[in-house]
């Protein structure tokens, strides 16, 4: 048998010597003429596991090994494992069974469970652990039984009879996530941390476990599809065209204040969007014909829709990869990789590796990988959905729909690949069988280099509540060698409730600022008993300058007795309040003592500006707050010539809003007072859609409502006239600072005041916010404010409040230009694109006109067949 050209091409290419068998696929594959070439249009055919693994580029001394494909497994979206290593694996066997979504809300989703019963690398056996499931979304197999994700249920199922298939299930919560919204924005995640809580992304809160019931905290919602930790136990997340973020303290402390929009330290940005380097041609992305999205060969330029970001913690492949994060690209084919790293000042910044194409990267059009993670045998597994659209079709465009049609990409579904990442040094690890584990091994495989084995053990011990452990943990907190064993012993102590003062003082203690961080955390309730030996040990940390420490302290200060915080926090701030993360952390356990803390600062504060963040963000907390009094002292503060002039900047900085941002992407959310399946793919075979629940950390900000922040008295006098003074920075921040707000007889443009919507419109208007939430959430947030580089703001927005020919167009069809819209109209009714619109254009102090569905009647009709989204010059010439 002779082998064709392309086939002996492949097979000679290092990375994948199984590529030799492609000649003897089973028939029900295609052969492709060549995986090196870019894909055409008769060039999408459904690969074999095989054929695809080798399309697939890795740098040298790295391959790809198949470890399940259909029809073992369908349509996969995430996995987790059992202490033993058997893989439970999330299928969305509904999502998108074709391009109008039909079928979708079929109750098809499983959850199954594979195996390697001969231990050959590769799983054999499949048992259905749960079925009859509507679009799942999460899995996370705990001793109690299995938490399980179906919109908007949190079911925890079981096995009780040990047969492996769940025959009870017993809903948790019916909040995790809304039904109405679409896949690609809903709840989605269970990261076991370090801290002993569940992790969660685009989900607004954290779980625990505690005597056997699922606690709930508030946190705020970040993230879209994925999130991970890495060795010390930061939590990465990212969304479509923003590929990371960290945080880099718990995120509960983000609920803490009611003055807080967003907070430093919290989905703080590693990299911006960067270029990625698929292998081969990728036109099949939503507004692939624009040039910021495509290169001149056609290859996608940058992230449209990062997702599962996964710091790899494991211990197979080279050390130069360990806490690396990896991100997968789904509409480029590819995974990218980032290399971290924490400057002196405790900022996390990455670079993406040197790889060209990206660290892994297919010519398999149909190749989606949307889930990466550190796997039991210490290498990284990617699950590969295998399919032509992973793009919602709420988002897909009429070009995307075009190029899904023309490269025959609608069909198949039900097929999906998983692989492990090995190098040419990885040696098989011994499987786990951790169910079995003495409770003594148990907190020996503490030490683990694998970060798999090290978190399962501990969650393992905190779940069974054996105390045997206690002085063994103890003795590791004290003695162990890595400082990342040190932390995994405490807190495990921590989840057994068993930390003592003598533990807690050696913690404090450590040579290594992660574990004094740690120990400052779980100290928290000891913070609020005054004759608690272990307060003096974590009061004598605020001349620590690490920042780890530092920014622990300055969220745990705020768990003190009223009568002791402020004059901690204050101590800190003069050593620390230049870090804007401190400064944020201090602000959230103020509790509405805001104006006097920051007259305390400002009294305390010499020439020397260090606690310049600090005052930036109490004068931010105030506006915030929409404290009339204390914005006006604030003001009589920042014009009093003879006070230091960083504080007049700085006082004046806190009091200006965020950037103002102009434009429409798709209503937003509720008033004041691209991703793929269930957010797994993105743009998928689309790109440039919306992002999730993500909060700004660096650059983030915002008013929790639309009209001025404050409205003032009278007109403040000496702010306009230093808004004309000769001292050009200071004369700019007053500007701003007055545009920002009210007061009786402030000059403003002429429009005619919005008319009292009728009853009609008043019904219309409430259809319209659920809608808005269930459709437009995602991307614009609940304060109509958008997300910083996905979402322009619809307050004051002139597309939003544009007349209606313009407005409905945009709605129906999308819009080009600065920030992109999806054309989301049309998986909605005229009815509801009316109220949806009303909405938006009567909330936030938005006075537009009400719309009517015979408006968007007219509208839909004389534009049916239209394929673009519109440009800013075409809705400009429209009247009508």
């Amino acid at each position: 048998m002779s082998l064709p050209r392309s086939v002996m091409r492949i097979a000679l290419r290092s990375f994948s010597l199984a590529a030799v068998l492609v000649a003897l696929v089973p028939t029900r594959y295609a052969l492709s003429r060549d995986a090196e070439r870019p894909a055409a249009a008769e060039d999408a055919p459904v690969l074999s596991p095989v054929q695809t693994m080798a399309s697939y580029h890795l740098p040298a001394g790295y391959k790809l090994e198949l470890v399940a494909a259909e029809p073992l497994v369908q349509d996969p979206v995430a996995i987790d494992f059992d202490p033993d290593g058997r893989m439970y694996v999330v299928e969305m066997r509904a999502f998108m069974p074709n391009l109008a979504g039909t079928g979708e809300d079929r109750p098809i989703g499983r959850i199954v469970v594979l195996e390697d019963t001969n231990d050959d690398g590769k799983m054999d056996k499949k048992t259905v652990f749960l079925d009859s499931l509507v679009l799942p979304r999460s899995v996370k197999v705990l001793s109690q039984g299995v938490l399980v994700a179906e919109t908007p249920n949190l079911w925890l199922a079981r096995d009780t009879n040990g047969d492996g298939r769940a025959d009870t299930k017993t809903l948790v919560r019916d909040d995790y996530g809304t039904k109405q919204s679409n896949p690609e924005h809903n709840a989605n995640g269970f990261v076991w941390g370090l801290d002993n809580w569940i992790h969660n992304a685009n989900y607004a809160g954290e779980f625990r476990l505690r005597d056997g019931k699922l606690e709930y905290r508030k946190t705020p919602s970040e993230g879209q599809w994925g999130v991970s930790m890495d060795s010390y136990g930061r939590l990465y997340r990212n969304s479509n065209e923003d590929p990371l973020h960290v945080d880099l303290v718990s995120e509960h402390y983000g609920a803490r204040s009611a003055s807080q929009s967003t907070m430093h330290g919290l989905y703080e940005a590693v990299i911006p969007n960067v270029e990625v380097f698929p292998a081969h041609a990728t036109p099949v992305v939503n507004r692939g014909y624009q040039p910021q999205v495509l290169r001149a060969d056609s290859t996608l330029r940058r992230f449209t829709s990062a997702s599962s970001p996964t710091a790899y913690v494991g211990d197979r492949l080279p050390a130069a990869l360990r806490d690396n994060v990896f991100i997968t690209e789904p509409a480029g084919n590819l995974v990218e990789r980032f290399v971290v790293h924490e400057d002196s000042s405790g900022m996390l910044t990455a670079r993406a590796g040197d790889e060209r194409p990206s660290f892994l990267a297919a010519t398999d059009v149909r190749s989606r990988p949307v889930f990466t993670t550190t796997a039991p045998d210490g290498t990284l597994y990617v699950v590969d959905m295998y399919r032509g659209i992973i793009q919602h079709r709420v988002f897909i465009t009429g070009y995307l729909e075009e190029q899904i049609k023309k490269y025959g990409l609608e069909q198949p579904v039900g097929l999906g690949r998983i692989y492990r990442v090995v190098h040419a040094t990885t040696r098989r690890a011994a499987r786990p069988h951790l169910s079995r584990a003495t409770p003594a091994q148990l907190v020996s495989t503490l030490a683990h280099p694998n970060g798999w084995w090290r978190i399962t053990a501990q969650r393992l011990l905190v779940e069974r509540g054996d105390r045997s452990v206690v002085p063994a943990l103890k003795q590791l907190v004290r003695a162990a060698p890595s400082d990342i064993t040190r932390l995994h012993a405490l807190w495990t102590l921590d989840g057994l409730d068993a930390v003592d003062d003598a533990t807690l003082g050696a913690a404090l203690a450590d040579k290594s600022q992660h574990v004094r961080a740690a120990a400052v955390r779980i100290a928290e309730p000891a913070l609020a008993k005054p004759d608690a030996p272990v307060r003096g040990a974590v009061l004598k940390l605020v001349d620590d300058a690490t920042p780890a420490v530092r920014r622990q302290l300055a969220a745990s200060l705020g768990e003190l007795p009223a009568a002791e915080r402020e004059s901690a926090l204050a101590t800190l701030t003069m050593r620390s309040g230049g870090d804007p993360v401190v400064a944020d952390l201090v602000v959230s356990g103020l509790a509405g003592r805001e104006r006097a803390f920051l007259e305390r600062v400002l009294a305390s504060s010499g020439p020397s500006d260090r606690s310049a963040a600090t005052v930036r963000a109490l004068g931010g907390a105030l506006l915030r707050a929409r404290d009339s009094a204390g914005v006006q002292q604030v003001l009589a503060w920042a014009t009093e010539e003879s006070r230091p002039r960083w504080q007049r900047l700085a006082l004046l900085e806190g009091l200006q809003p965020p950037s103002a941002q102009f434009g429409f992407a798709a209503p937003g959310s509720p008033p004041a007072g691209e991703r793929g399946p269930g957010g797994a793919g993105g743009a998928g075979a689309g790109g440039a859609g919306g992002g999730a629940g993500a909060r700004g950390g660096r650059g983030g900000g915002g008013f929790r409502g639309g009209a001025p922040a404050v409205t003032l008295s009278a007109a403040p006098a000496a702010l306009l006239a230093m808004a004309e003074g000769a001292d050009s920075a200071l004369s700019v921040r007053a500007r701003r600072v007055a545009a920002t707000l009210d007061w009786p007889g402030k000059p403003r443009p002429v429009s005619p005041d919005a008319r009292p919507l009728t009853e009609e419109e008043q019904r219309r208007y409430a259809a319209g916010q659920q809608q808005f939430t269930a459709t437009c959430a995602g991307c614009h947030q609940a304060n109509g404010q958008g997300l910083p580089g996905v979402a322009k703001s619809l307050v004051g927005s002139r597309w939003a409040l544009s007349p209606e020919p313009q407005v409905i167009r945009i709605v129906l069809h999308g819009k080009e230009g600065e920030m992109l819209m999806p054309p989301v109209g049309g998986s909605m009714t005229d009815e509801q694109i009316a109220a949806v619109l009303t909405y938006v254009r009567r909330s936030w102090g938005n006075t537009a006109s009400p719309i009517t569905p015979a408006a968007v009647q007219e509208v839909r009709g004389a534009t049916a067949g239209r394929k673009k989204a519109w440009t800013e010059a075409e809705l400009g010439a429209i009247r009508r």
